[in-house]
């Protein structure tokens, strides 16, 4: 539990700065909005760049642990996505209500907890998850928030316009372009990769703050009293279904071996990362439901992930 406590205190320490800021007033009412386009402009396709780039083909020849974890974020975004296109959510915001309860928080959280519970084995998997979180995942909801607030309807110009948005977007062409360098075999200058090492490092933390500072903005009593219900329930799919059916598919589908399915339910019980939080504000959707999961789902992986760490490492 301390262990785990250690690695998540920075992330609610964070999420406090940005909060204790706004409130105080040190940060006026745009620093959440300028502070997040700080991050998917800049510092975010840093890191998707600079990720891809030091891919090896060998590092991701990985099929079935590829497969499962792929199925298990691609299996809840879709049911989730489903369920609030049901219930008459617009498609742009069923989107990132789908994409905040299937998008383990790989990067920030992933990395030290693997490296704490499994030692360097874990570093190829946490990057395959992290490339497929927010590569993959990331990209396809996008392709959706972007075909919901398209108001052309003919296939061909809709389909154009949806690519050409998508080629403008930084957080689909960085990790593309990530790619087409690791392919080519291209090594980057020193000065550029001290320059994209310094950006991508301000991911986190400058995505932590700018969900802190939203945090702290009044809310309309009407919004206070919607928000929770769905908060609380994408928050038990992210920490609870998720990870589970990960080790159903891992487990019983592909028969991985036992440290490899530790590593992917553990990587699917990870919370939310701020990632849905940045597409939401990145195109002014509502975010609240957003941000209370990422909330709630961290605070409530302090619990969950300590006791399926102690169950991994229990004797027998």
């Amino acid at each position: 539990m301390l262990s785990t406590l250690e690695i998540l205190l920075p992330v609610f320490a964070l999420i406090f700065a940005g909060f204790f800021c706004r409130r105080r007033n040190l940060l006026g009412p745009t620093a959440a909005s300028e502070l997040n386009r700080f991050v998917v402009w800049l510092a975010l396709p840093a890191l998707l760049f600079d990720t891809m780039a030091h891919s090896t083909w060998h590092q991701l020849d990985q099929p079935a642990f590829i497969a499962t974890f792929s199925i298990a974020c691609a299996g809840v975004f879709v049911v989730v996505l489903l369920a609030r296109l049901a219930s008459g959510r617009h498609l742009a915001d069923a989107s990132v209500d789908a994409i905040a309860a299937s998008y383990p928080n790989t990067g920030y959280i992933g990395f030290p907890l693997g490296l704490l519970a499994f030692g360097n084995a874990s570093l190829t998997p946490t990057t395959i998850a992290t490339i497929i979180v927010a590569c993959v995942l990331f990209a396809l909801a996008i392709v959706l928030i972007e075909i919901g607030l398209q108001t052309e309807r003919t296939p061909h110009k809709l389909g154009a316009k949806v690519v050409w948005r998508l080629l403008r977007n930084p957080l689909i062409a960085s990790p593309i372009l990530g790619v087409l360098a690791a392919s080519a075999d291209v090594t980057l200058p020193h000065s550029v990769e001290t320059f994209l090492k310094l950006l991508s490092g301000a991911a986190s933390p400058c995505a932590l703050v700018s969900l802190g500072l939203f945090l702290a903005e009044k809310r309309t009593p009407a919004e206070e009293a919607a928000e929770p219900v769905t908060s609380f329930v994408l928050t038990a799919i992210k920490l609870i279904a998720q990870p589970a059916l990960a080790w159903w598919i891992a487990a019983r589908v592909f028969a991985l071996p036992g440290p490899m399915v530790d590593m992917a339910v553990l990587l699917a019980a990870l919370p939310t990362g701020t990632g849905p939080y940045m597409l939401a504000e990145f195109y002014e959707r509502e975010a609240h439901i957003t941000s209370q999961t990422i909330l709630l789902s961290t605070l409530g992986s302090l619990v969950s992930l300590s006791l399926l760490l102690f169950y991994m490492h229990a004797p027998g």
